[in-house]
């Protein structure tokens, strides 16, 4: 083991990727951990989800992006315990890491509110997996509307429901629109995949309760324009295979559905709530910890938490959002703060956030933004979410192929990477239209 200070960083996410990236040139030793070998754009996964792009085209092998710095190396495994006093990380295999500083950027999983039966019938949207699951009930729901001839089924498989009206829902929801009325309008001969009827219910007032109210509205009124039901004020009681039960204000109400969508929360992994409980941290209810300005966990100066793990407060107080901007400043920050440590100079201020505004797509040339206060909204926003979305892409090859994907996309409404692939649950597909019943 090397005399250097030896820095471990936990997530290659955002935040961590940032902060191995920000150590560069210090005088010091990296280990970054993940249970993944690769680095995932998750604002595009919707994209993965809806079949536009494919999975390699949003990853990064963490071991490639960091093959040119000498004093990163790359381990995979997944930590499960801390020893604190002792300033050691355990990994599942039983391997002991130890450290000087520690960065936990370990990100955030899916929370079904108490209700983990949901997850099998309303799968959440926060990895490759989750993607590819979703793109497999997606597809198939259409497909078993083909095959049915019962309508009152049929109409079942051709309801979607997305369960979360933020930036994922929201994206979700225009980008199943355009598969509905454009990329698959010719493929069928039972059905017309146009009669497809997509729904998003969220609990909230509105749709993207964190955006401005104007880009909120202007939201609301381009997904109705696609065609897409907004149902706000309404919560969830009981999702199964045959659809989502909810709680409206005049009463409880059903929606038949077979493919629902999760796209309401998010709570920290299973890591975070050891790591708070070891070190007698605060917590809010999901479990993001309270850190110092620093963002130390107070009495440990050694741990720092970024990312969405971290319950850190903007100038007026608000907690931060588990947005990819927080998990790359956070990651930054933390990474400084320890190089200055190192090195024996004078610690940086506390952390400050720079908001540098809001995105989310609607869909075809359609978005809403935020950019250091000024809001924008239709072709303009949708530029630049664009733009910024392809800088954020670790890899130029990357940025190249999805610029390319989309171009096609543009042009032609084909989405190239919609495959039935993996394993997902749905309700059991009907028998086959009878031939004599099929259209010319």
């Amino acid at each position: 083991m090397s005399d250097r200070h030896q820095v471990v960083i936990l997530g290659g996410g955002f935040a961590g990727l940032y902060a191995a990236q920000a150590l560069k040139r210090a005088p010091l030793d990296i280990t970054l951990i993940d249970r993944r070998n690769y680095h995932l754009f998750q604002p595009l996964l919707y994209q993965v989800a809806t079949g536009s792009l494919s999975p390699g085209e949003i990853a990064a092998p963490i071991r490639g992006v960091l093959s040119n710095q000498k004093n990163a190396r790359v381990l995979l495994g997944e930590a499960v315990d801390i020893d604190p006093a002792a300033k050691h990380v355990s990994l599942k295999d039983g391997a002991a890491i130890p450290y000087d500083s520690l960065i936990v950027a370990t990100g955030s999983q899916v929370s079904y509110f108490g209700h983990e039966e949901w997850k099998i019938w309303a799968p959440g949207l926060k990895s490759v997996e989750d993607a590819t699951t979703i793109r497999h009930k997606i597809l198939v729901a259409f497909e078993a509307a083909e095959r049915t001839a019962d309508p009152i089924e049929r109409f079942s498989w051709l309801t979607f429901v997305i369960v979360g009206a933020g930036p994922t829902g929201v994206e979700l929801a225009g980008a199943l629109n355009e598969i509905a009325n454009h990329t698959l309008k010719h493929d069928f001969r039972s059905i017309s995949s146009q009669d497809a009827r997509i729904i998003i219910v969220d609990g909230g007032k509105r749709v993207l309760a964190t955006y401005p109210e104007d880009l909120s509205k202007h939201a609301e009124q381009q997904l109705c324009y696609l065609g897409t039901r907004v149902r706000t004020g309404v919560t969830v009681t009981n999702v199964d295979e045959d659809g989502v039960t909810l709680k409206t204000p005049t009463g409880e109400e059903h929606i038949a559905a077979h493919t629902v969508i999760w796209a309401a929360g998010v709570t920290v992994t299973d890591f975070a709530r050891t790591l708070a409980k070891k070190t007698s941290a605060t917590t809010d209810r999901a479990g993001h910890i309270q850190v110092a300005p620093d963002l130390t966990i107070p009495n440990f100066p050694d741990i720092y938490v970024v990312g969405d793990l971290a319950l850190v407060n903007d100038k007026v107080n608000k907690p931060l959002p588990g947005v990819a901007q927080v998990a790359m400043q956070t990651g930054s920050y933390a990474a400084r703060a320890i190089a200055r440590k190192a090195q024996g100079r004078t610690p940086p201020p506390p952390f400050s956030y720079l908001n540098k505004g809001d995105l989310a797509v609607i869909g075809r040339a359609a978005a809403v933004a935020n950019i250091f206060g000024v809001h924008l909204s239709g072709f303009i926003a949708w530029l630049v979410w664009l733009f910024i979305h392809l800088m954020y892409i670790v890899e130029f090859q990357s940025r190249i192929l999805v610029l390319i994907e989309w171009g096609f996309l543009y042009l032609t409404f084909n989405r190239g990477a919609r495959l039935i692939t993996g394993v997902a649950a749905n309700k059991s597909i009907g028998k086959p239209e009878p031939l004599e019943n099929l259209g010319e």
